[in-house]
């Protein structure tokens, strides 16, 4: 008889104990739960303004490669224009005086205007296209910084 009361209190015993312990494991798996849910939402925050990042840069490239064509573009067509005789391509220059009472072939009244040796075109419109290469990379650059990586 004695058997038999005791037998009811170590079966709740063994129930509170068991509850318990599975109250524990249902306690721990929601703090995993809440902390991936917290890490996956700073994933996806970290994705969403990767992506802008990614976004601002290529829209930057974009703008900047369009300015360098259109400079290249214009370059290209002066090139063909001084090429074929409708443009030239005139030096900024000054023409010392003449010393008195020295004469010479260098003392022409009607002198045209200076303009650039043949053979230094080639190397004049080069400049100009890495000129306009240098000016849209550093404005690229600049642009990178301000609207990338100052955010």
């Amino acid at each position: 008889m004695l058997r038999d009361a005791w037998f009811p209190v170590v079966l709740c015993l063994v129930a509170w104990f068991g509850f318990d312990l599975l109250e524990g494991q249902r306690d721990t798996a929601r703090r995993e739960r809440d902390s991936a849910l917290s890490e996956a939402t700073g994933l996806r925050e970290a994705a969403r303004i990767s992506g802008e990042m990614l976004a601002a840069r290529d829209a930057i490239d974009l703008q900047h490669t369009q300015e360098l064509n259109d400079v290249r573009t214009e370059n290209d067509g002066l090139r063909r224009d001084v090429d074929a005789g409708h443009k030239r391509l005139p030096v900024k220059a000054t023409c010392s005086a003449p010393a008195p009472g020295k004469t010479g072939t260098s003392g022409l009244a009607d002198a045209g205007t200076a303009e650039l040796a043949t053979d230094a075109r080639p190397d004049y419109f080069t400049l100009r296209n890495q000129l306009a290469l240098s000016r849209q990379m550093i404005l690229g650059l600049q642009d990178h910084v301000r609207r990338v990586c100052l955010r």
